[in-house]
């Protein structure tokens, strides 16, 4: 069973999310995509960052209705900051009939050789990479492992997002109704 691992801080999940999720489960080899949800990010600052159980939740309840996407929390059990590395590691020691993919936008293939291992994670595991806007060419889309996946771009942030909330205006269809339905209820991002 080979399962893409789509890591993020998903803060807040939305609908850029879930369709490169649904490509990649649909039109790849893949047969499932977990939704790693990290608790902090090597290379973003935690300000402005939701409770990890909080984003957990609203990832859960975004993708609740697709057999193919899964939640997961494996890294709120490994140390932080998370590092992509360590997280593989211990997936494929808790699962080791799965075989892991990585999936990226294209975005962090410039920035990839920062990554803490990256050769192990190229070489052990490999990318699906997705576009993105605004990209410069990167030396690794013509590696091996490297796995370039057509798919329309997406340009939704979640920064955007959380400045909508924050300046009160509609968040509508740039996230699942049950995502909007939690922020409102909740009172998060205000």
């Amino acid at each position: 069973m080979k399962i893409g691992l789509f890591f993020g801080s998903f803060n807040p999940i939305h609908i850029g999310h879930l369709a490169i999720a649904n490509i990649m489960a649909e039109n790849t080899d893949l047969t499932k995509v977990w939704f790693v949800v990290s608790p902090q990010n090597p290379f973003k600052p935690s300000k402005g960052l939701l409770h990890e159980f909080d984003r957990y939740d609203m990832v859960k309840a975004a993708i609740a209705d697709n057999y193919k996407f899964e939640a997961c929390d494996a890294e709120f059990h490994l140390p932080k900051p998370s590092y992509t590395i360590y997280t593989l590691a211990h997936l494929h020691e808790k699962h080791p009939a799965k075989e892991f993919k990585v999936i990226l936008g294209e975005d962090n293939l410039e920035n990839f050789t920062q990554w803490k291992n990256y050769e192990e994670i190229l070489n052990q595991y490999g990318l699906y990479v997705y576009p993105r806007p605004r990209v410069t060419n990167s030396s690794l889309k013509s590696h091996e492992h490297v796995k370039m996946i057509d798919a329309p771009l997406f340009d939704i942030s979640a920064t955007y997002i959380r400045q909508c909330i924050k300046n009160n205006k509609s968040i509508r269809y740039l996230v699942p109704e049950a995502v909007e339905q939690m922020i409102h209820s909740k009172g998060f991002y205000k």
